[in-house]
């Protein structure tokens, strides 16, 4: 593994700074785990990251090109992106997620997902890693934005996932889809599994797949435009459940690629 060497020299600022402090603040694209990681040199002599700068010292950092976390996932400096933090403590941290990003590493994508991204922000527990999936309780889909919540401990992960499996956490989205609903409120069940014609989708099935329960209420339409805004409360947590429900029966969410219309017809919305 190449290593890049980063060479600064301390000044007056630095003083009585413990040296993981000082490196952090010459290198901010860095996360706190991953500097972590980096070794420290002063006058060719490892130094501890608790260490206190001696001003005027010069002193150089080891980056490996990439660094590996605990868990297995590849790091890079690029997976070093913004987060909307909601809340973090020692068990968890709870990510408002926004769309455009992909939960976890996988097929063709093994960069850039927001696993690594709070990978690059602290530690996530080891349960999960075996599908690339350290910390990972419940998902959203790439193009769903919401809130996220990940477990840093593995005692935090069997807590949670109890909690989910046992459906004792209320999960609201809100959708723009086509079309107006006759009704107000409408429960929409049935099983969901993978297409045969196109890997890449689900659909309702009466025979086969896994049962899925979505509850939806109509918040607000907009007629001239043919457009809906409608909350989902899931029951159940099937893969692009809301997505598949909504589409199935008339009315598929505004710029779906895969379940909705074509795109071109945003153009016929105007003010």
């Amino acid at each position: 593994m190449s290593v890049e060497k980063f060479i600064f020299i301390t000044e007056e600022a630095d003083a009585g700074k413990r040296v993981d402090i000082v490196v952090s603040e010459r290198l901010p694209d860095y996360s706190r785990s991953q500097i972590a990681k980096f070794k420290t040199y002063r006058d060719g002599a490892l130094v501890r990251r608790s260490d206190r700068v001696k001003v005027g010292t010069e002193y150089t950092v080891e980056i490996p090109e990439q660094q590996n976390t605990d868990n297995g996932l590849r790091i890079t400096k690029n997976d070093k992106m913004p987060l909307d933090i909601l809340y973090e403590d020692s068990d968890i941290i709870v990510i408002n997620k926004p769309r455009g990003i992909a939960m976890y590493p996988g097929a063709g994508r093994d960069t850039g997902t927001l696993v690594q991204a709070v990978l690059a922000h602290t530690n996530l527990s080891s349960v999960g890693i075996t599908g690339m999936r350290p910390g990972v309780v419940h998902r959203l889909d790439k193009d769903t934005s919401g809130v996220v919540v990940f477990a840093k401990t593995d005692a935090a992960h069997r807590v949670l996932f109890d909690v989910f499996a046992a459906h004792k956490i209320v999960r609201k989205y809100v959708a723009f889809t086509w079309g107006i609903p006759n009704w107000v409120d409408a429960d929409i069940t049935g099983n969901i599994g993978r297409s045969t014609r196109n890997r890449q989708k689900m659909t309702m099935q009466k025979n086969g797949g896994k049962p899925a329960h979505t509850e939806v209420h109509v918040m607000n339409v907009f007629p001239r435009f043919n457009i809906s805004q409608i909350r989902c409360t899931l029951h159940t947590g099937r893969t692009h459940q809301i997505r598949v429900h909504l589409s199935a029966h008339g009315f598929p969410v505004l710029c779906d690629p895969l379940y909705g219309n074509p795109a071109s017809r945003l153009a016929s919305v105007k003010d």
